[in-house]
């Protein structure tokens, strides 16, 4: 996968933003639960490359986000890092001038989770390089995320979900359907 110097533009003018998907929630509150997600733009970028920490929360309880991950871009792939220690970051999503302090030393990267992109039909589409398996440690487990989105200007959606590594058997996240999110900011 590459995509051109152009189009890394316009996904790094369209990717930052505070976003939620209230309609969605709304809409089916049996299968979606009101979420606000952050992109937030780390000033010094990752490795030379622009770079997002994202974070997300209930919208009852934004002060209570969760999983943090940063996000860097560049022409041939999406790589993902995990926070060292999330717990320092937690709340930057509402506060991303704390993130002038982040540095790469504070990152783990993710080497499985890596997305290819492709601009086709006024959007970007991002899915897991072939190959790949985004895994991680946390709390002593081996965990296992399905992950990948599309963005327009004014769209986030996530596929992204939670799977046990040993049955593949869906355990969070877009069970249903993809999470729709309107960007607010």
């Amino acid at each position: 996968m590459s995509i051109s110097t152009q189009d890394l533009q316009t996904l790094w003018a369209w990717l930052p933003g505070w976003y939620d998907n209230q309609a969605q929630a709304i809409a089916e509150p049996a299968w979606y639960v009101h979420l606000w997600l952050w992109h937030r733009v780390i000033p010094r970028g990752v490795q030379g490359q622009p770079a997002l920490f994202i974070e997300q929360a209930n919208a009852l309880t934004p002060q209570q986000a969760y999983r943090q991950r940063v996000l860097v871009l560049s022409t041939d792939k999406v790589q993902y890092y995990a926070c060292r220690e999330p717990e320092r970051w937690r709340g930057c999503g509402q506060e991303p001038a704390r993130l002038i302090h982040l540095t790469e030393a504070d990152l783990l990267p993710l080497p499985g989770c890596v997305l290819d992109v492709q601009y086709k039909n006024g959007e970007f589409h991002a899915q897991i390089r072939p190959g790949y398996r985004c895994e991680f440690e946390y709390q002593g487990q081996k965990r296992q995320v399905d992950i990948g989105w599309r963005v327009n200007p004014t769209t986030f959606i996530s596929y992204d979900r939670g799977v046990d590594p040993q049955t593949g058997q869906a355990l969070w996240g877009a069970l249903m359907g993809p999470y729709i999110f309107q960007k607010r900011e």
